[in-house]
Order: structure tokens, then C-alpha cells, then sequence
């Protein structure tokens, strides 16, 4: 296992998740830290969420566009789990002391039918896994002061996962093209980005095709009834107190979230 000191990472990375106090980028102190070392305290982290009674419901993709690609410095994707606590429904009111520097993203978001393991795993075979789609907002938060992540950084941090909502209602894709989806996102009325599904990894089920396969390396499936966050249609947009954010999709619908400063009870 690569040199990473991981629980201990992962220990630091669980008190500012609970404290909600940011800490240094672990690449500060050690540069030459990698995706390989972000997983290792990833996979320690998730022990300690578990063992507080938490469960995973499912993943989220990151880094599914080019432009981010480029800004991290990688040629691939990462992903991180979707814990049960960090899941809202549409309309619900998010709350800005639940997170340290929270922002948010229009997705779509897919749910599996039947189970779908790598290594290869092809599109069509993600496709036909597939029970349907929804519209989806992820709020990513990073517990790196400031946002100074390097891909270490943000892979050990799960992503940068915050919280998801997602709409109620589901689609089936059989007749649906996910990557001519398209998207558009407003703040208390105005309009922020317009986008479509083809801005996640060129087609969102390749996005699921992509983490069956990574996932499958470490023994790993996608079990039914998990969901995929398949990645960032647009710039994520940090939060304020009193917006309202609504994403509207082509077919899927629309998901909204409101923002407030107390914590959720």
C-alpha cells in the first residue's frame, strides 16, 4: 500500500467533516501523494462513517469533464461513495452550517436495476443495467481549506462529496439518449448555465460503464438499487443563505433545493 500514514488521514478527515473546521491539503506536506494514496484513505474514512451507523447508497463521479480534468491535472474520472445521511429530497431545505465551503452542480442521476460488475463492463451493458434516470443536484463541499485540493486531496475527501437531492420521479432510458439531455440551471429565477448530458465523460452511461469497471478492480459491484451521480454538467456554483436553486432537465424534469443558515434538525 502506498505510503499514505491512511488512517491517520482519514481520522483528520473525519473530525473536520464533524467539526466542520477545514484542514491543510494533505499534498502540502507531501506532494508527491497520488490517486492511489487518495483511495487508501478514502476506503479509512468509509470505515469511520460506517461505524457510525452511516451506509453507502450508492456513488458519485467527478471529474467527468475535460476542462476539470485539466484544472486537477488528471486524465481520468474519480468517484467516492453516496452515504445515506447526505441525501435530500426535491424542495428540501439544505443548511449552509451543514458544510464548510459548499457549492452546487446540476447531474444526472442513474439508478441501477440489476447488478453490474468490472472489469469489462461496456456501455451497452451499463445501459441495459440501468432502471432509469433522474434529475439530480449534487452539493460538493471540501473539508481542504479553500478549496487547495490536488487529486489526493480530493479522492481521500470522497470527491468532495457534500450531499445529493434528487427528483422522485424516475424515467426509463430505453428510448432516451442521456447524452441529448439537456439542462438548464437557475438561482432564485435567473439563469445560471444551460448545459447538456453529453458534458459528463461524452455520455453519462459511460460515466456508470467507467465505475463498474474501476470499481470491479477492487471487488466491488453496483449493486441494484444503488445510485450514480454521473457527474457535473457546468461550473458548480457556491451556496448562499435564502437561494433557491432548480435544475431543469429535457424529460427528467426538474429538482430544487433552498438554502437557509440553521442546521437541519
Amino acid at each position: 500500500m502506498p505510503l499514505t500514514d491512511a488512517p491517520g488521514k482519514a481520522k483528520a478527515l473525519y473530525e473536520a467533516r464533524r467539526t466542520r473546521t477545514p484542514i491543510a491539503p494533505f499534498t502540502d506536506t507531501d506532494p508527491s501523494l497520488g490517486m492511489a494514496d487518495g483511495y487508501a484513505v478514502q476506503q479509512e474514512l468509509v470505515r469511520l462513517l460506517l461505524a457510525d451507523g452511516d451506509r453507502v447508497i450508492g456513488y458519485k463521479v467527478g471529474l467527468t469533464s475535460v476542462a476539470m480534468q485539466k484544472m486537477i491535472g488528471v486524465d481520468s474520472p474519480d468517484y467516492g461513495p453516496v452515504l445515506a445521511s447526505t441525501v435530500y429530497a426535491d424542495g428540501a431545505t439544505v443548511s449552509l452550517g451543514d458544510f464548510i465551503a459548499p457549492r452546487v452542480e446540476a447531474e444526472i442521476v442513474f439508478t441501477l436495476g440489476t447488478r453490474l460488475r468490472g472489469p469489462g463492463v461496456t456501455v451497452d451493458q451499463a445501459r441495459a443495467a440501468i432502471s432509469g434516470a433522474r434529475a439530480g443536484m449534487e452539493i460538493v463541499d471540501s473539508r481542504i481549506a479553500d478549496w487547495r485540493i490536488k487529486l489526493a486531496d480530493t479522492v481521500a475527501d470522497l470527491a468532495s462529496n457534500g450531499a445529493m437531492a434528487t427528483a422522485e420521479r424516475e424515467l426509463p432510458i430505453d428510448d432516451l439518449d442521456p447524452r441529448l439531455i439537456g439542462m438548464v440551471m437557475t438561482r432564485n429565477g435567473e439563469l445560471l448555465d444551460t448545459a447538456a448530458g453529453a458534458a459528463a465523460l461524452g455520455d453519462p452511461v459511460a460515466v456508470v460503464a467507467w465505475l463498474a469497471n474501476t470499481l470491479g478492480e477492487h471487488g466491488v459491484a453496483l449493486e441494484p438499487g444503488h445510485m450514480v451521480m454521473t457527474g457535473a454538467l457546468h461550473a458548480a456554483v457556491p451556496l448562499s443563505a435564502g437561494d433557491v436553486f432548480t435544475a431543469e432537465f429535457d424529460r427528467l424534469g426538474t429538482v430544487t433545493i433552498r438554502v437557509a443558515d440553521q442546521h437541519r434538525t
